[in-house]
């Protein structure tokens, strides 16, 4: 426990300096704070509008949470059954490519077509920016069985299943997870994006609209806040993706 609060000391020491070297160099040189705020500002904004801003970090944080568990789930079946046969790759992986490829920006407003305006256009925007690396990094896992005991499971006449459960899925476990951590970050980039297409105002209004809403109001310490804050949800659900990853690798290694 120790060892792990040391290692958090770095990290924190260059973000304290880089927050102070802000703040001096925008009092130094006077820069409107409608074009940078100071650091200082920012904190005053994130304590005035505290309880606002609290609710709006739970609604993204919610989207974002189940557009992950989403690709997460998807991503790891899609890449299970790709890898059952070859040409069942070589035709439907080109396809999930378009989940990277297509920027979000062109396929939400079909979102909000298909889904209408609201929380399930969200989740669907995160889930879609999401949901490629955890297929790409299940597919490639699964692949890097060992030949040998895929002949031996072969010679023992094991179904799909047994292979997937007992050899492929031990093998992969290592790159689903990292598949996975990419997607937390992807998925607080892909709620947001969402938010701004799809989301709705008001009292409960989510990060992405808080953003937008302060931008027009030229309340740009209140858009600092509003993408910390959502910073923090990506670095957060990170954090217990990494988590639930170390626990699974002892758990497989062991």
């Amino acid at each position: 426990m120790k060892h792990r609060s040391l290692a958090l000391l770095p990290p924190l020491i260059a973000i304290a300096a880089a927050l102070l070297l802000w703040e001096i160099a925008v009092r130094a040189l006077n820069v409107p704070a409608y074009l940078l705020p100071p650091p200082s500002r920012v904190a005053v904004a994130l304590w005035d509008d505290r309880a606002a801003l609290a609710m709006s970090t739970m609604r993204t944080a919610s989207a974002t949470l189940a557009g992950f568990l989403i690709a997460a789930v998807l991503g790891i079946v899609i890449g299970s059954l790709l890898s059952t046969s070859r040409r069942l790759e070589r035709g439907l992986y080109p396809l999930t490519l378009l989940f990277q490829m297509v920027p979000l920006v062109a396929i939400a407003p079909l979102l909000v077509i298909w889904l209408g305006n609201g929380i399930r256009t969200v989740i669907a925007s995160s889930a879609v920016v999401a949901i490629f690396p955890v297929i790409a990094n299940t597919l490639s896992g699964l692949r890097s069985a060992d030949p040998h005991l895929d002949e031996l499971f072969t010679l023992h006449h094991a179904t799909r299943w047994q292979r997937w459960f007992k050899l492929g899925l031990p093998s992969a476990v290592p790159s689903m997870l990292t598949g996975c951590r990419i997607a937390a970050g992807l998925a607080t980039i892909g709620a947001v994006v969402g938010e701004f297409v799809a989301g709705f105002g008001g009292a409960s209004a989510p990060l992405g609209i808080v953003i937008m809403t302060s931008l027009r109001e030229f309340r740009t310490e209140k858009v600092f806040a509003a993408v910390a804050l959502a910073s923090l949800v990506g670095f957060a659900l990170f954090g217990i993706v990494n988590g639930a990853a170390h626990v699974a690798a002892r758990r497989y290694a062991a």
